[in-house]
């Protein structure tokens, strides 16, 4: 089964167990409060009437019923799993939004630009609980009780490294000294924590003896994952994008290749604390030292490293090789 062929099957499922968890208010005085999460989970519009509204790329659930299933047990087991890690990563969006200023999301407003500060907050507050109560319907898939425990657990360290990534994220926005091993930390909190979380998830709700191994696949996927979205940012095609061109160059991004060129070229510094940055001549500047290799290199060596994990994890059915069509799948990706 192709990996196309999984997500057509599964998103549905990962949508309605999303619902389920998600709730609906049986108060109305709550219903502005459900409104605010089904608009930002996309389900609804700004007056709360239903809409069908991108949702981004389900990767992280997706890839918790896939390991599921490639270390042999059912994928259907782990879907309240894989509903919870969507929440959590939609919670970390919310927050992600305000601490960044960010109006917009996939295209909509943001949910604190609708509903303000305070309130979206709240919501992503809600969102977070509503992720860990998801956990519990594990006991109505007769998934053993040890193993809800660990995947529990593994989820619980999952929130804190997210969370912490985060911090350095916000901190290096102060930082003129940041090196591509403190941005490599970074990113590995803030990105590739919830898709290792969600890979080791999976195998631990089948019962895996080498989770470690789905462990580092997911690490692994989310470095190369966050390092080619920073070569998006960059030189990434508008019309694909839905960015303008050079966007993270725009908004001052320290991302891996601008890191990479800040290290090497006193130009590029300059240029970066110009009172108005010239994007163009920045792109140019750090295609002339190379940084745009330098960052292509890290993400295939990245990608060489969950191939070389999936081969150590003893993978069993079609859904293994989905793992690795949807790990090599982010090599040179577009959008």
């Amino acid at each position: 089964m192709s990996l196309q062929t999984y997500f057509s099957h599964w998103l549905p499922h990962i949508d309605a167990e999303m619902r389920r968890s998600v709730g609906r208010a049986e108060n109305a005085a709550y219903a502005p409060f459900f409104g605010m999460l089904h608009y930002h989970l996309g389900w609804v519009d700004t007056d709360f009437a239903s809409a069908a509204i991108p949702v981004g790329k389900r990767i992280r659930p997706l890839l918790c019923l896939l390991t599921c299933e490639a270390a042999g047990g059912d994928a259907q087991t782990a879907l309240p799993a894989a509903a919870a890690v969507e929440l959590l990563h939609n919670f970390s969006l919310i927050h992600d939004d305000v601490e960044d200023r960010s109006e917009l999301r996939r295209g909509r407003s943001t949910l604190w630009t609708q509903w303000g500060v305070a309130q979206a907050i709240n919501a992503g507050d809600a969102l977070f609980t509503i992720a860990h109560s998801a956990f519990h319907q594990l006991r109505e898939h007769d998934v053993p009780f040890e193993r809800q425990v660990k995947a529990h657990a593994c989820f619980t360290q999952t929130c804190l490294q997210l969370t912490q990534g985060q911090f350095l994220d916000l901190s290096f926005e102060a930082r003129s000294d940041v090196a591509i091993d403190d941005y490599l930390e970074m990113i590995d909190g803030k990105t590739a924590a919830l898709v290792s979380g969600a890979s080791a998830i999976g195998a631990i709700i089948a019962g895996s003896d080498t989770v470690d191994h789905y462990a580092e696949f997911g690490r692994a996927v989310g470095l190369a994952f966050q390092i080619e979205d920073d070569l998006l940012g960059i030189w990434g095609d508008p019309k694909v994008t839905g960015k303008s061109a050079a966007s993270d160059i725009a908004s001052r991004k320290k991302s891996l290749p601008v890191i990479y060129g800040l290290e090497r070229s006193e130009a590029l510094r300059a240029q970066y604390a110009a009172p108005e940055i010239d994007a163009p001549r920045v792109v140019e500047t750090l295609e002339q030292i190379g940084a745009k290799a330098y960052a292509e290199q890290i993400a295939r060596e990245y990608t060489q490293r969950a191939l070389a994990a999936l081969d150590a994890a003893e993978l069993c059915c079609e859904a293994g090789e989905a793992l690795t069509e949807l790990a090599q799948s982010l090599l040179g990706r577009r959008a």
